[in-house]
């Protein structure tokens, strides 16, 4: 399928390591130019070398309103503009109710919600300027399926599916359409953190085959699994889809 991605121009949070990764690599697979950020120098540098040739990073915290705004202006310079924004940055404090620190809370809405914010804005612009303007943005199930567990995903991730079907709404009138991929079980480093925190007492072997077994499809997604959607979205082929949410949970939720 011919998604017409050829010289577009995409950023993509967290695309150093796991999804984003994946994401960064299939969208330069499929022609675009690529601009990523993370917090690790290094890391970056390990991406942008992978990535190849339509490749360029900077080490980012997303948390940091000025280092976001600066990249994404860096980005819009280096590139000619900006046409896809993919909001990939994430983390995970799992916890319940009753553990969950208020400082783990706030955390991981600067990370899953208000980095969203900022980076739409900063953006808008450019998104306004392009042809085919498409933001992705990286949930979770956990938006529309809360676990008690993993209470601060839960909240933030039912946030920021609101933002992304507020902002369709709002800026439709600018072509610009944004959409979100709620992921599930996919292999991602974030689970070394699930692992340690929810049952550190089994072998990795046995807790990821503990929750495989909760998977309808049997087993944990690849990141290209999820990478291939967002690249949809970003596409040509996908120029009637704003305010949508798409589950790549194998059926299941988490």
């Amino acid at each position: 399928m011919e998604l017409g991605l050829g010289g577009r121009r995409a950023i993509v949070t967290g695309g150093s390591k796991g999804l984003g990764l994946a994401i960064a690599a299939e969208l330069i697979a499929e022609g675009a130019q690529v601009r990523i950020c993370a917090r690790n120098a290094d890391e970056v540098a390990a991406a942008v070398a992978t990535l190849g040739d339509g490749a360029a990073g900077r080490a980012v915290d997303v948390r940091d309103g000025d280092q976001l705004a600066q990249f994404v202006e860096w980005a819009a310079e280096d590139m000619g503009g900006i046409d896809i924004l993919v909001n990939n940055a994430g983390g995970a404090h799992p916890g319940t109710f009753e553990t969950l620190t208020e400082d783990a809370l706030v955390a991981d809405f600067n990370v899953k919600v208000l980095s969203w914010f900022r980076a739409v804005k900063d953006a808008l612009p450019w998104l306004k300027a392009s042809e085919a303007a498409r933001v992705v943005n990286i949930g979770s199930v956990f938006a529309e399926d809360p676990d008690y567990r993993f209470l601060s995903t839960s909240v933030n991730r039912a946030a920021g599916l609101n933002l992304t079907r507020t902002l369709a709404q709002e800026l439709a009138k600018y072509g610009v359409l944004v959409n979100v991929v709620n992921i599930g079980s996919v292999k991602t480093p974030q689970w070394a953190n699930i692992h340690a925190k929810r049952a550190p007492e089994k072998s990795e072997e046995q807790f990821f085959a503990d929750q495989s077994a909760a998977i309808p499809l049997g087993r944990f997604g690849e990141p290209d699994e999820v990478a291939g959607i967002v690249a949809f979205l970003a596409s040509d082929r996908a120029s009637y889809i704003s305010g949508a949410s798409i589950d790549v949970a194998g059926g299941g939720s988490i």
